[in-house]
């Protein structure tokens, strides 16, 4: 038959010498039924690389030789256990183990030579294979030996099993052809087991774990199932083969090294009670992923780094396509030092699988833009190679071979024309990886100059010493630290201080580096030592935590960043120091300084909650929290830097408010829920409940600290009920709500409180109801509220809550604002509430300007909008469409209501003493300038003042 036309001419002599072996062992029944489906050419040159390819497929195709059609005609064989379920003696376990093993190796090699399965569906069949030996042969040792022994219990007689987990490969599911199975082993607690002849539980699973292993690991006729490495295990092979528990987290926690965590990245349960193994996973996870950005891991990931390259040169590793330049084991260690390092803050990262890792990698900024999609590439052909290698001999190897005729057989088996074909991609892919790893994990010395901070180690070394005293002021004084004197007693007093001489070798030596990087930064900034002054409260608030010095040190533009930052704001320094983990923030220049937009932050929040525990209200507290922060910090430096614009600024915060509103709002209504049901008239869609606000997060204008001024309605019939096991009426259940609220974003957590909220805006302020319903606030605003009240509501909108409720509220209040006015009477109650504010809370004095209560200030700003609003709304509703003064003034323009200058002079005025203002409040200064300044702006409000009021 036409067997071979499709095989290079070099290969036909062994492919045809193959075929007749295997006609041989078949028989005339097989051969026809497998040349009759090889008519097919394709799978004529599938079935040439797969003999050519590996000597371990024919040779089970020989000795099983109805597996070669069962494949030629089938897309996948599974994996038959039918033949492991009556097994009456260890011989045949072992025996049926190895068959099956033989059986999806030889699929996975042709499956994988016929191009028939990408490499991660091999590897998932070898992972699978590997589960299902480890779960049948620990389910029959554990029968057989509980029938002599007993079941073993815990002190209180629950029953005990032995839990595995699978590490490295077979942990993340990515099992290689030839794989050893790295195992720790583990099981619940001390006890005995409940037979005749009872036996410790540590002496039970010790006997077990080794059958186990013995059924996998041991050679027979057959083959062996899987090589079994038991060397990660707690104090490795001097260690005992099985631990409980307890002993395995004491071991983690005082003596866990922190390349055991980096193997513990890709631990995952693989047999046992599912049960016990989720809570022995629980256990781990502090050990491996640190609550924090984890920049410690870096040195320890060098280090490592370090041995792989001398290993490489030692042992001529250039062939190695695992442990060689640009290798397998390259590319896994760029993953795992993002896990190791972000695990704890971000939980998607700990993701065990490689190829699901990347894109994440990417998604969040780790990984430049299309660095993900090149990793793949080429680990995917790096690991289809190093199938290929152990599939010639079903030997555990991953170097290249040095034959040519072996060479050839390999690329042909890959589909590749010739070696040097294979060898230029493979050439071109792995550099792709070396570089990428070295700009993961280089040492500052390989991506960065020798810094300047050199010349700045021995000033910090003798910055106590009086003979150094002279010498030291002279170098300050010459850097632009002024005065010196006040910068090295700075500097004195840091190195003098207890704590850091209690600082441990690895701390101390981190603060050591970071002090002159310090000071060389600070050299260069216009005011050196403010500079100094405001991150070293930073620095000793992150002494005990220095992983955080060595994000600072490892990445000279934070550095920079942090500076700049520092310098502008003591507000932005003084947070930085309450909460060093904001510090990550500055590592992407790129994130910090661009502005989001109100989706962009919604969604961002949707998705940082979406990664918590619904139940763990602590955990989202903090979440919240965190997330406050480090969006009001890049805000605070898009500002500093000239990126926001004042109005954005204030829309950036509102934004920031809106959202973590909405987000509280809902898990408040969820623990409501939990606690009494829905509400009558409620639904999923629809809470019949609305936040709305006033003052600056009303109208936009939210500053740096600014307090929620926020109202609640709702639309419930109070007579009705909640459905739930404990009922309460609908009206106490929207106080609860809001009460439940309020607690979320004003309790004080290690982070601090989220915003303060004030409420007393509500009908009737502290003495009316918390929530009321959106009937009573019509009748109370039509009937009973004061002018200053519907001033207030120029400024009101809905900003969480439901959305039809919402819509409800904007109707009313167009409604409420658009009614006719007594002109005068309007005027005089305005004019005489400002006189009012003016008399109680304006700071100004011959010196100074009160920028908010000064005559000609904001809030006279603020009052001439309100009564333009209430005194034309009726004539021209569109002047409030909007809540905020600027777009209100402008619609006063559009509607021919007032002269384009005069509103123009009043918006260039606003503009002014609020950009002023967010200066002062980023400075921690009160809100008041020198009484020369805003002079033109003073007069000019004051001018519309006269005109508008009188």
């Amino acid at each position: 038959m036409p067997l071979f036309e499709t095989c290079p001419s070099q290969f036909s002599p062994q492919l045809d010498d193959q075929w007749h072996h295997w006609r041989e062992s078949a028989g005339e029944e097989l051969t026809a039924k497998a040349e009759s489906l090889l008519q097919d050419k394709s799978l004529q040159l599938d079935l040439a690389r797969s003999f050519i390819g590996s000597d371990f497929f024919f040779q089970q195709c020989c000795r099983t030789p109805e597996l070669l059609p069962d494949l030629l005609q089938s897309e996948d064989l599974g994996l038959d256990t039918s033949a492991l379920e009556n097994i009456d003696s260890e011989e045949a376990l072992d025996r049926e183990l190895r068959r099956l093993r033989n059986r999806a190796i030889a699929e996975a090699i042709w499956r994988d030579f016929a191009g028939q399965w990408d490499i991660p569906r091999v590897c998932t069949r070898l992972s699978d294979l590997a589960e299902t030996c480890i779960q049948t042969a620990l389910d029959w040792h554990h029968r057989e030996l509980a029938g002599r022994y007993g079941e073993p219990r815990d002190d209180s007689g629950n029953p005990q099993s032995l839990v595995v987990l699978g590490m490295g490969k077979l942990g993340a599911r990515e099992l290689n052809l030839s794989s050893d199975i790295d195992l720790i082993l583990a099981y619940h607690s001390p006890g005995h087991t409940d037979g005749e002849q009872s036996l410790e539980n540590q002496k039970f699973f010790q006997r077990l774990g080794q059958r186990l292993i013995k059924s996998l690991d041991a050679i027979t006729a057959d083959g062996f199932v899987f090589r079994v490495d038991m060397r990660l295990r707690p104090y490795g092979d001097s260690g005992p083969l099985v631990s409980h528990f307890a002993a395995l987290e004491d071991y983690y926690q005082t003596q866990g090294r922190e390349w055991e965590r980096y193997a513990m990245v890709k631990a995952r349960p693989v047999a046992g009670s599912g049960a016990d193994a989720a809570e022995l996973m629980e256990l781990l996870r502090p050990f491996t992923y640190r609550r924090y950005i984890d920049f410690g891991a870096i040195d320890a990931l060098r280090e490592m780094k370090s041995l792989i390259q001398r290993q490489v040169r030692a042992r001529s590793l250039g062939d190695n396509i695992k442990l060689g330049r640009g290798g397998i084991r390259e590319v896994e260690f760029i993953v795992q030092s993002f896990q190791l390092i972000r695990g704890g803050r971000e939980p998607a990262l700990r993701e065990r699988n490689l190829l699901k890792l990347l894109p994440l990698l990417e998604s969040d900024g780790h990984l430049e833009p299309g660095a993900a999609d090149q990793l793949a590439v080429a680990y995917l052909l790096l690991r289809r190679i190093e199938h290929a290698l152990q599939a010639e001999r079903d030997r555990q190897t991953q170097t290249l071979p040095a034959e040519s005729e072996r060479r050839e057989r390999l690329a042909f088996a890959l589909g590749y024309d010739s070696w040097e074909q294979l060898l230029g991609e493979l050439a071109d892919r792995r550099g792709v990886i070396e570089r990428e790893f070295d700009t993961v994990i280089a040492p500052p010395e390989e991506i960065a100059e020798p810094s300047a901070a050199e010349e700045w180690e021995s000033l910090w070394a003798g910055c106590g010493s009086e003979t150094l005293e002279a010498v030291n002021l002279r170098t300050l004084g010459e850097a632009g630290f002024a005065p010196a004197p006040a910068a090295l007693k700075l500097l004195a007093e840091l190195r003098g201080e207890r704590i850091v001489s209690a600082l441990p070798s690895t701390a101390r030596v981190r603060l050591d580096r970071f002090i002159p990087l310090l000071l060389a930064a600070a050299a260069q900034e216009e005011n050196s030592l403010l500079a100094l002054e405001r991150v070293l409260p930073l620095v000793r608030s992150v002494l005990r935590r220095s992983a955080y010095l060595v994000l600072i040190n490892e990445n000279p533009p934070v550095l920079n960043q942090l500076l700049s930052l520092c310098c502008a704001s003591p507000r932005i320094a003084e947070q930085l120091a309450r909460h060093p983990i904001l510090l990550d923030e500055l590592l992407d220049s790129r994130r910090l300084l661009a502005p989001a937009s109100r989706e962009d932050i919604a969604d961002e929040l949707r998705r940082e909650m979406l990664r918590l525990d619904p139940g763990d209200l602590e955990m989202q507290m903090e979440a919240l929290r965190h997330f406050k922060q480090s969006q009001s910090l890049r805000i605070a430096a898009q500002e500093v830097n000239g990126t926001l614009p004042l109005m954005k600024v204030s829309d950036s915060l509102t934004w920031l408010a809106e959202a973590i509103l909405q987000q509280s709002l809902q898990m408040a209504w969820r623990q409501m829920l939990e606690k009494y049901g829905a509400p009558a008239g409620s639904s999923d869609g629809d809470m019949r409940f609305a936040i709305v606000a006033y003052g600056k997060l009303g109208g936009l204008e939210l500053g740096h600290g600014s307090d929620l001024d926020i109202v609640f309605v709702h639309d419930a019939d109070p007579q009705e009920s909640t459905d739930g096991a404990t009922r309460i009426d609908n009206l106490s259940f929207y106080t609860r709500l809001a009460q439940r609220l309020i607690h979320i974003l004003q309790t004080r957590t290690l982070s601090g409180p989220l915003y303060e909220v004030d409420t007393r805006l509500r009908p009737s302020g502290n003495s009316g109801l918390l929530v009321t319903s959106l009937a009573a606030f019509e009748k109370y605003q039509r009937e009973s509220a004061w002018t200053w009240e519907h001033q207030a509501l120029v400024r009101a909108r809905p900003v969480a809550g439901s959305p039809r409720l919402c819509a409800g509220f904007e109707q009313l209040r167009l409604d409420l604002l658009c009614q006719p006015r007594d002109e005068k009477k309007l005027r005089g109650e305005v004019v005489a509430m400002r006189d009012k504010m003016r008399a109680h809370l304006d700071k100004s004095n011959g010196g100074t300007f009160d920028l908010k209560q000064g005559p000609g200030g904001i809030v006279d700003i603020e009052f001439m909008v309100q009564y333009a609003a209430l005194a034309w709304a009726r004539k021209a509703p569109s002047i409030v469409r909007y809540t905020d003064n600027i777009r209100i003034l402008e619609s006063l323009t559009e509607a021919g209501l007032m002269p384009a200058h005069q509103a123009a002079h009043l918006i260039d005025a606003y503009k002014a003493y609020r950009s002023e203002g967010h200066r002062l409040a980023l400075q921690q200064l009160p809100g008041a300038v020198a009484g020369d300044h805003f002079k033109a702006e003073r007069k000019t409000v004051q001018t519309s003042w006269r005109l508008l009021l009188g």
